[in-house]
């Protein structure tokens, strides 16, 4: 799966962006026709404590799944966003029909 990281406005973090990997990976591992992964980082100000948003929208068949957070911390606004996405990837895995 490629995995592209864009940050809105922030500098960009290499252990963030590890962070993230290795829990998409695990997702990958499970549901494997997950073909792309777009994850978004954002400050948003006036929002304490809250107000670090990541979203995240997975390219798989059918249309697109797509989740966001708003944390304390963009470690946990990603795991929140990860743990959403696991809920609608079982969804739509108990949805697909094999031939």
């Amino acid at each position: 799966m490629e995995a592209l990281f864009q940050f809105v406005q922030i500098e960009r973090s290499e252990r963030l962006e590890q962070f993230i990997s290795e829990k998409l990976d695990k997702l990958e591992n499970k549901y494997d026709w997950i073909v792309k992964a777009q994850v978004y980082f954002k400050k948003q100000e006036g929002q304490d404590p809250k107000g670090f948003i990541c979203n995240i929208k997975l390219s798989v068949p059918g249309p697109l799944i797509f989740a966001e957070s708003n944390e304390e911390s963009f470690e946990a606004a990603g795991a929140e966003t990860i743990r959403d996405l696991e809920k609608q990837l079982a969804k739509k895995k108990g949805q697909m029909k094999t031939y």
